[in-house]
């Protein structure tokens, strides 16, 4: 189905509800108040309208803090509320199906952060009602919007290294690596669905999907390394119910293999989103924990790698400072890809990723688990895979 970008409110503003207030609530909140400042005025005006939280007084606390005009307890009244025509989701994975199919009904604007739901079902019922909806939607995986990232598609795009033909990837934290550290939502199949894949893993896969393509087949295998954890309230234990770590083997629809590896008990990681992407005429390095450089190295140069330091010449950076090597940090990407939403909302292109591209990062994740359960290769569309 055809998906257009529209704009709801009379005033050509976008009217803004936030549900959740943690950590990616917070960056929401400052990417959607920043976004038209960074990003200039043919973006549309946003207007912060209500902040859910289900604590009324941290709700009232910090929509005062972030600019909101109100605030609310119940998601429910952001989705009642005519006004509000984009809905922002923040919550818990095992949240978000519901208030985003709430949304998608009452025609409003959804975006959400990733993954899209805690199984494959759910994630698959959301983008088959946005799509027949035809709502706008978008979801959160703001690495793809590195300036860095975004140069070495083009890179690939220009035919810099040749054909690609291996992918070499990992994702590494160190969050869950103490045996000792609480148990929480994250660590639950009910609440979160998959483990580090649906928390990290997903990202590593996106950019793969976007420089290699479509995945046809994998093998995976995974591990819960600390299967018992001690519960916050201090009342005895809670089984640990989702990877910790995992790997992959892939072949992708064009040929090039590669292997995903991913960690949540790495220590000493802290943001390790790492990949080296090799063609038949060079190689393109990326750490996230350098988030501001590529490494390059292309046939017939051989004094070895170049480093390659964004700056204004690699877009958007230049919106956000005209100088390179002064690089950006986190909340900037998320800011870039608040914008490319509103722009949809605006009239333009879809925003990266929709519902439905997000849904295929997530097949090749849930694949992996199927593949470690069933000790086999798994070819992605078979069984909803």
């Amino acid at each position: 189905m055809e998906r257009e970008g529209r704009m709801a409110a009379s005033d050509d503003r976008v009217v803004l509800g936030l549900i959740g207030t943690g950590f990616m609530g917070k960056a929401h909140a400052l990417a959607w108040r920043a976004a038209r400042a960074v990003m200039g005025p043919e973006l549309p005006e946003v207007r912060l309208k209500t902040l859910c939280d289900p604590d009324g007084a941290r709700a009232a606390h910090l929509a005062r803090s972030w600019g909101f005009a109100g605030w609310v307890t119940d998601w429910r009244r952001i989705i009642d509320d005519p006004e509000i025509d984009c809905v922002a989701i923040t919550t818990p994975n095992a949240l978000h199906r519901d208030m985003a199919l709430a949304a998608i009904g009452a025609g409003k604007a959804v975006h959400c952060e990733k993954p899209l739901a805690p199984t494959l079902a759910d994630a698959a019922e959301m983008a088959a009602a946005a799509a027949e909806a035809g709502v706008p939607t978008q979801v959160g995986y703001n690495y793809l919007h590195n300036p860095a990232f975004r140069h070495a598609e083009r890179l690939v795009a220009e035919g810099a290294i040749g054909r690609v033909v291996h992918f070499r990837g990992v994702v590494a934290e160190d969050y869950l690596a103490d045996g000792a550290a609480p148990w929480s939502w994250r660590l639950s199949a009910a609440s979160a669905g998959l483990g580090v894949l649906g928390d990290l893993g997903c990202h590593l896969v996106a950019m793969a999907l976007a420089l290699c393509g479509p995945v046809a087949r994998l093998v995976g295998d995974t591990r819960i390394v600390h299967p018992r954890r001690p519960r916050p309230d201090g009342t005895g234990e809670a089984t640990v119910e989702n990877e910790d770590t995992a790997t992959a083997l892939l072949r992708f629809v064009s040929g090039a293999h590669g292997s995903l590896t991913a960690s949540r008990i790495a220590w000493g990681r802290k943001n390790r989103l790492a990949w080296e992407l090799t063609g038949t005429e060079g190689t393109i390095l990326f750490d996230q924990e350098r988030m501001n450089e590529l490494r390059l190295f292309r046939r017939g140069r051989h004094a070895g790698f170049e480093t390659v330091l964004t700056g204004p010449e690699h877009p958007p950076y230049g919106a956000f400072c005209p100088a390179p090597g002064h690089q950006l940090g986190f909340n900037d990407l998320k800011v870039i890809e608040v914008a490319g939403f509103l722009r949809h909302l605006a009239g333009g292109p879809p925003g990266r990723p929709d519902f439905a591209e997000a849904l295929a990062y997530e097949r090749v994740i849930h694949a992996i688990d199927r593949s470690a359960r069933s000790g086999g290769w798994v070819v992605l569309g078979e069984e909803d895979g």
